[in-house]
C-alpha cells in the first residue's frame, strides 16, 4: 500500500506573534472553531465535511447541468428496462439524481458516522487513558479537550479520506454498502467521465452500466428488508473487533505543538487501527467479506445478464469493474489505512460464479428467492462447490420460505411487545 499523508490543517491557520493580541484573538477562535463540539459522538464532522468541501474545491468538483442530468434519469429508466426480465425483483428507484461529488458526501455522511464512529470512539479513548492519573487530576474539566482533540483529528482526517471517495466513486451503491437515501438512485457524471477516459469506453455506454449496477443494488436493497441491516450490522461487528495501537497514538501526538496549528500536519492516523488476529474477528472478517461479495457477485451477475448483446463493450466493462471492486481504488485503501476497515469483497468472482449455477437450476425466480431469508443464502462454504450448492436449493420450497419469513415476523413482533 503506499505511503498517503493524512496531515490537515485549519483553513488559513498561521503561527501566532504572541505580542500580537490581534494575532492571538484570531488564533484563539481558529482553535475555538477547531474544538467546537460536533453535538454528541467521538468526530467533529462539521470539521469532517469542511475538510472535504475544501480538498474538493482545491480539485475541482463541476457542477452537474440539466442535459447531464437528463442524461442519468434516461439511463438509470432504460437500465430498469433492461433489468425487469433479468430479476425477479422490482425496481426500487423513487428518485433519480444526479450528483456532483460534494452532493455525494453530503448524502452519504449519516450512514459514516455509523460506521465510523464506533472505530473513532476506541481511539479518543485510547488517547485519554495516555493521560497520568495525577496529571488527569490537575487537569480537571479541561480533560475534555483531550476528547475534542482527538474528535477533531478523526474528523479532519476522516473529512481527507472522504474527499478522496468522493473524487472516485461513480454512484451511490458503488462500494456496495447502502450509503444513500434509500430508494433514490444517484451517479456522478464527473466521475462516470473520468473513468470512462481512462477505459476508452464511450462515456454513454459506462454511463449506462453504471446506471445498471445502481439499478440492481436499489433493487436488492428496496426489496430484500432485513438486508441493509444485516450489511451494516456486519460492518459494524467486524468494527468491534479492531484494536488501537496505543503506542502509534502516543507517537503521533508526541508531533503535535499546541502552540503551533501548523504541526497538526504532522500528526498522521494511519496505522492506528489493526483488526485483532483472534479466531473471533476472523470469522467476522469472512461473514463480512461473503456478505459483500453475495451482493456484488448478485448485481455484476444480474447486470451482466440483463446487458447481454445490447451494450457493446458490456464484457469488457464487467472485466473493468470486477477488477475495480476486487483490487479497490485509492481512496479505498485510504479509508483502510485510516480505520482499519476494507470494503471490498475479495472472492467477488466466485459469488459470480454461484449465482450463475443456481440460475441454471432453478431460474430467475428461484435465485433472487434466496434473498427472502438470510438463511437461505450462500455460506462461505458453498463458494468451493456452486454447483452442489445450486442443485441443493432445489429442494427448497415456497411453503418452507413462507414459514422461515413467518418465524421472522413472530419474532420481530414478540421484539417489539417487550419494547
Amino acid at each position: 500500500m503506499p505511503d498517503i499523508p493524512f496531515g490537515f490543517s485549519l483553513p488559513g491557520a498561521q503561527p501566532p506573534d504572541p505580542s500580537d493580541p490581534q494575532q492571538m484573538q484570531q488564533f484563539m477562535a481558529q482553535l475555538q472553531q477547531m474544538f467546537a463540539g460536533p453535538g454528541s459522538g467521538p468526530v467533529n464532522w462539521d470539521l469532517a465535511r469542511q475538510v472535504a468541501q475544501s480538498q474538493l474545491s482545491a480539485a475541482g468538483d463541476p457542477a452537474v447541468n440539466m442535459f447531464e442530468r437528463h442524461q442519468v434519469e434516461e439511463s438509470l429508466r432504460l437500465a430498469d428496462l433492461w433489468l425487469d426480465p433479468a430479476s425477479a425483483l422490482p425496481s426500487g428507484i423513487r428518485v433519480a439524481a444526479a450528483w456532483n461529488r460534494n452532493e455525494w458526501i453530503y448524502n452519504t455522511l449519516e450512514v459514516w458516522k455509523k460506521l465510523c464512529d464506533p472505530i473513532a470512539g476506541r481511539m479518543v479513548g485510547a488517547m485519554g487513558d495516555l493521560v497520568p492519573d495525577e496529571a488527569k487530576a490537575q487537569l480537571g474539566p479541561m480533560q475534555s479537550m483531550v476528547a475534542t482533540l482527538g474528535g477533531a483529528l478523526f474528523g479532519g482526517q476522516l473529512g481527507q479520506a472522504l474527499g478522496q471517495l468522493a473524487a472516485e466513486v461513480l454512484s451511490a451503491g458503488d462500494i456496495g454498502l447502502p450509503l444513500g437515501p434509500t430508494g433514490t438512485a444517484a451517479l456522478v457524471p464527473a466521475n462516470i467521465k473520468a473513468y470512462g477516459d481512462g477505459l476508452e469506453i464511450p462515456e454513454d455506454q459506462v454511463r449506462l452500466y453504471v446506471a445498471l449496477r445502481e439499478a440492481a443494488h436499489q433493487r436488492l436493497f428496496g426489496h430484500v428488508p432485513w438486508l441493509r441491516a444485516h450489511v451494516l450490522n456486519a460492518v459494524e461487528t467486524y468494527a468491534n473487533g479492531i484494536t488501537v495501537n496505543r503506542e502509534a497514538i502516543e507517537e503521533a501526538m508526541s508531533r503535535v505543538d499546541p502552540a503551533d496549528p501548523e504541526s497538526m500536519q504532522a500528526m498522521a492516523l494511519e496505522g492506528i487501527f489493526t483488526p485483532e488476529d483472534t479466531p473471533q474477528q476472523k470469522q467476522s472478517l469472512a461473514r463480512l467479506e461473503t456478505a459483500l461479495a453475495l451482493i456484488e457477485g448478485w448485481v455484476g451477475h444480474v447486470v451482466d445478464s440483463a446487458a447481454g448483446d445490447r451494450l457493446p463493450s458490456v464484457v469488457q466493462l464487467g472485466e473493468a469493474f470486477r477488477r475495480r471492486r476486487a483490487a479497490g481504488g485509492p481512496a479505498e485503501q485510504t479509508f483502510a489505512a485510516l480505520v482499519g476497515l476494507e470494503l471490498r469483497p475479495r472472492r467477488l468472482r466466485e459469488a459470480g460464479v454461484l449465482w450463475a449455477a443456481v440460475l441454471e437450476h432453478r431460474g430467475v425466480q428461484g435465485r433472487d428467492a434466496l434473498w427472502g431469508h438470510p438463511d437461505l443464502l450462500p455460506t462461505d462454504e458453498d463458494f468451493a462447490e456452486p454447483q452442489v450448492f445450486a442443485q441443493g436449493t432445489a429442494d427448497w420450497d415456497i411453503s418452507e420460505l413462507e414459514n422461515l419469513e413467518k418465524n421472522e415476523g413472530d419474532q420481530g413482533e414478540g421484539d417489539d411487545k417487550k419494547a
